[in-house]
């Protein structure tokens, strides 16, 4: 797994671990139990696959919950065919509402979120389990992970898109969401912070993670590939542009948080950064998508904007004077690498 070099590595058991230094010692209490939730919808297709990941775990979950968010097939119909699988129904509500439900539904003293269209590797809630027991200080733990696309693996998480802080995560977390999507959290801190924020339609987890580790909240994670996140076309995460507003209408709110006044100096600064990161990808994929008078106006706003770097002003200036150039130029650069600005899979474009 991808680290810093100031990230100390040890070992729980046959486990690398990257974590902060321990608080506390270790209790001789047993095993947290972790129950696997699940917010669904229109996932009957991948849904079976993702539960079965669950129930062939070496240390197997203490429940699994699904909440089906207003599906329109036969998601419910998938999770009822498993007697071990609580399954919840509810009205379309957002994937925030559905994370909440199935979380407030789960017994466990740790929940382990699992998107519907991904797996976990038969030993990840092993691992967990051995240490969340070691390091009780731990709220919030995760692993790294395989990524796929179009079936085909591309690397590992911490590698393609972020490596895990073990070190600063306070202000690691406002700088970037270094955590694995599926972190497993301590259900009584979760919703000691108010849960998952139902008012935002994306960086759901983010935000969460976020409010918890400036709260006092500390993250470990197994420096291993204990699952496997596929990026899927359409998804919130596949489009750079809507990435990009909805970390901009996170720091916003996040601003507005009277709770979070210490930390107001980095989370400006994050926004004023994502503002920018917004303008530009949302630019780039004007331009990409054969849009040339849109860039021409997107790319002139930029030039004109003092929020830029002069640098970053002349360049835009002079795409949106010939922006077929500017546009054959993109798509090679993109080829070349095979991301789009955010570090996203181009196929997952």
């Amino acid at each position: 797994m991808e680290h810093s070099a100031n990230d100390a590595v040890t070992t729980i058991g046959r486990w690398p671990v990257l974590a902060p230094p321990a608080r506390i010692a270790a209790s001789q209490c047993t095993r947290p139990d972790f129950s696997v939730v699940i917010a669904a919808r229109d996932a009957a297709v991948t849904l079976g696959t993702a539960i079965e990941s669950v129930l062939g775990q070496t240390t197997p979950a203490a429940e699994i919950v699904v909440c089906d968010d207003g599906s329109t097939d036969d998601t419910a119909s998938v999770a009822a065919r498993y007697d071990e699988v609580r399954l919840i129904r509810q009205p379309p509500s957002g994937v925030a509402a559905a994370k909440n439900a199935a979380a407030g539904a789960a017994t466990g003293e740790f929940v382990v979120i699992l998107d519907a269209d991904d797996v976990f590797e038969p030993e990840r809630l092993e691992a967990l389990s051995a240490v969340a027991e070691a390091r009780p200080d731990l709220d919030l733990l995760t692993t790294d992970a395989y990524v796929e696309a179009g079936g085909c693996v591309l690397g590992t998480w911490s590698v393609l898109f972020q490596h895990f802080a073990s070190s600063d995560q306070a202000g690691e977390i406002v700088r970037r969401c270094f955590p694995f999507p599926h972190v497993a959290v301590r259900r009584a801190t979760l919703f000691a912070h108010g849960g998952f924020d139902e008012s935002l339609a994306s960086a759901v987890d983010w935000d969460c993670w976020i409010r918890l580790i400036l709260g006092g909240s500390a993250m470990g994670c197994v420096a291993a590939p204990l699952a496997r996140y596929k990026v899927t076309p359409g998804s919130v995460t596949s489009s750079a542009g809507r990435q990009a507003l909805g970390h901009v209408r996170m720091f916003e709110k996040l601003l507005r948080d009277d709770g979070l006044a210490a930390a107001r100096a980095p989370l400006e600064a994050a926004l004023r950064h994502w503002r920018r990161e917004a303008s530009i990808v949302g630019a780039e994929e004007l331009l990409l998508g054969g849009d040339l008078r849109g860039f021409r106006r997107a790319a002139n706003a930029i030039a004109r904007d003092n929020l830029f770097e002069r640098s970053t002003r002349l360049k835009a200036a002079t795409a949106a004077a010939v922006p077929r150039l500017a546009q054959a130029r993109l798509r090679r650069r993109y080829a070349q690498a095979g991301f789009n600005r955010l570090g996203r899979p181009l196929e997952s474009r």
